[in-house]
């Protein structure tokens, strides 16, 4: 698949129900909160999590995630997957189709070393850094998706690489004032018997919006391709209303909006794109605000600027239940 072409930048609106979008641990895990203007916040790692794990239940490979139920160190989990890509001959032929070259060495030291510890910590020597990082390359453009989208720091000895994420996000506030919901005290019961006592905090109702950007030129190096950016946006829409906890239950996407700029264009045309949209409760004060309707969300200053932009060549529109929006500059 070829890679990445087009710098654009994307907006994503969610609300969340009676629920806690992102529980801060300083906080008793209370709803994060910017307290001086009764904003929700939401991290960026949030939404990637979410991303990742509608991607390993669709059947795809991902990097940041542990290994049979149990949580293990980058080094460990690529140690891990180095083994488990040089077990399959056809594998090892993929993953060197782009330099056969490197193939032989590989294999000689395979035979040299025998299990795979010995191979991994052969390939950590100084005299292979050329193999190791094209072959941490090569997993990552062939296997990864996760990491061809959102990057990662390899601090691992002979595999030390910064792969910066063609795709990143701002965190995510809400577009109404959020009043949180009264807490009751819980109790959960564990195997042993012993009770566990807290609180659970939720917000009435939030409406989050995130500013995001996907660059070409980060995608040169992490390999991202336009599958794999049509996947991104499957999963960023799915994701969240598919994976329900009790904590999180009641979360539905809303609103998608990517500008698509024109070949030769860099990110951040038009700014971050939540400052043109317009939301205000229908009644009284928005901390009262219980549900969608009960807003008013005014997405014309964005259309306008979009179609307006000339630096823009399409944008992609994609709307929840309840709310139309006309695409300003479909593709042709």
């Amino acid at each position: 698949m070829p890679l990445l072409q087009r710098n654009s930048d994307f907006l994503f609106v969610y609300d969340a129900t009676q629920c806690n979008p992102n529980g801060d641990p300083d906080q008793e895990n209370k709803p994060r909160m910017d307290y001086d203007t009764d904003t929700n916040l939401v991290t960026d790692t949030r939404v990637k999590r979410y991303v990742r794990d509608y991607l390993k239940m669709s059947g795809h490979a991902i990097f940041v995630d542990g290994e049979d139920g149990a949580k293990v160190s980058p080094a460990s989990k690529l140690q891990v997957v180095v083994a488990r890509a040089l077990a399959e001959p056809a594998t090892v032929t993929a993953l060197f189709a782009e330099k056969p070259e490197l193939e032989a060495p590989l294999r000689t030291i395979m035979t040299a070393e025998g299990s795979a510890d010995k191979v991994f910590k052969k390939l950590q020597s100084k005299e292979n850094r050329t193999l190791s990082l094209y072959l941490l390359a090569q997993l990552v453009k062939q296997q990864f998706v996760d990491i061809r989208l959102f990057g990662s720091a390899f601090a691992v000895e002979g595999f030390n690489r910064a792969y910066t994420g063609p795709v990143q996000l701002n965190w995510g506030y809400s577009l109404n004032r959020v009043k949180l919901m009264e807490s009751s005290t819980i109790a959960s019961t564990m195997n042993d018997d012993n009770g566990t006592f807290g609180k659970d905090y939720r917000v009435h109702y939030s409406l989050l919006a995130f500013n995001g950007t996907v660059n070409r030129f980060a995608a040169q190096t992490s390999g991202l391709t336009d599958e794999d950016l049509a996947l991104f946006r499957e999963a960023l829409w799915d994701s969240i209303p598919a994976l329900p906890t009790r904590s999180k239950l009641n979360q539905y996407p809303k609103l998608y909006v990517e500008v698509v700029y024109k070949d030769g264009k860099a990110n951040g045309q038009l700014g971050d794109l939540r400052n043109y949209l317009k939301v205000a409760a229908r009644q009284g004060e928005e901390t009262a605000v219980r549900r969608f309707e009960d807003l008013h969300f005014d997405t014309d200053a964005l259309m306008a600027a979009i179609g307006q932009c000339e630096a823009v060549d399409y944008a992609i529109v994609r709307t929840g239940p309840g709310l139309t929006v006309a695409n300003p500059k479909p593709r042709a």
